[in-house]
């Protein structure tokens, strides 16, 4: 449980980005996992995220003694970078600085997997931001929503399809482990991060 603590006066010293689709029409799939955890980590810093900028709904939060932007692209899941770009120009951020919540297909779902790096896997939000930003040295919280039933299943319709019942709970707990990664990792324990919550 993490209790609400002033902002910071200062720069932003960290950006927090789940990655999704907007509007209700997308709400629960698979592709919105990284809105899902993002929501979850805004609800333990008690924060909303309901303030338009940089082509997002953002809202700032104290996590320990750093001042963290929290967002949620607005753009389409394809032109995420478009949004972490900009707020990434506007407070001087490096990749280092800017940690991505996504969906991942090739993970179970509800399991998490954490890197300090890498290329985009094929999630076209993470190919988004590593393209217009020029590095893959973005810290990341992948979370499974699991592969596709069949070889032959539209990866688009699987993607936008939404989680069943039981894999909604699955969803739900691995949200809140993927907040609290977010929170260690802000603070400088990636390592301890990706041991407690990775798989």
């Amino acid at each position: 449980m993490f209790f609400r603590k002033p902002k910071p006066a200062g720069p932003v010293d960290f950006l927090i980005a789940g990655l999704g689709n907007p509007g209700k029409k997308y709400e629960g799939t698979r592709h919105n996992a990284g809105f899902i955890a993002l929501e979850a980590l805004a609800r333990k810093l008690d924060v909303r995220v309901n303030k338009s900028k940089y082509k997002s709904l953002i809202a700032e939060a104290a996590i320990g003694d750093k001042r963290v932007l929290l967002m949620m692209p607005q753009t389409l899941m394809n032109l995420s970078g478009e949004a972490v770009t900009e707020a990434m120009r506007f407070y001087k951020l490096k990749p280092e600085q800017v940690l991505v919540m996504l969906d991942d297909i090739t993970l179970p779902v509800g399991v998490i997997r954490i890197r300090r790096k890498g290329s985009d896997g094929g999630q076209r939000g993470m190919r988004s931001i590593i393209t217009l930003s020029g590095s893959e040295q973005f810290p990341r919280i992948k979370i499974g929503v699991g592969q596709k039933p069949r070889p032959d299943y539209d990866l688009a319709a699987w993607v936008l399809s939404r989680f069943t019942g039981e894999e909604t709970e699955k969803i739900a707990a691995a949200a809140d482990n993927a907040a609290e990664a977010a929170f260690r990792i802000v603070e400088g324990d990636l390592d301890g991060a990706m041991n407690t919550y990775s798989r």
